[in-house]
């Protein structure tokens, strides 16, 4: 906003003006906005969410010997949606065997 602009204001619009000049922004913690709506510098600072650096990860081993194995065959392709034949060759995954 210009000088010039400023001098065609009323007093009423320049109160209004500076009230709103003065008034803190308002984030997720000064109101009922959600933290997704924060600017980005703020999250920016935040650490990480996750496993931090060094942390060592833990997983379910798999066997060798697995008590049940089911058979997964697609009706139709994720992609176009078109219906998959019956005989159409497929591949097992699974663990992987050292031996």
């Amino acid at each position: 906003m210009s000088h010039s602009d400023l001098e065609r204001l009323s007093k009423e619009e320049l109160i209004e003006l500076v009230l709103r000049l003065h008034r803190p922004e308002k984030t997720s913690r000064t109101s009922s906005k959600p933290p997704a709506s924060d600017r980005k510098e703020r999250r920016e600072k935040a650490r990480p969410g996750g496993a931090k650096p060094g942390h060592e990860g833990h997983k379910r081993a798999l066997t060798s010997d697995p008590d049940q194995v089911v058979e997964h065959r697609p009706a139709s392709c994720p992609a176009c949606g078109e219906p998959l034949p019956a005989a159409l060759p497929a591949e097992v995954i699974g663990p992987a065997t050292s031996g």
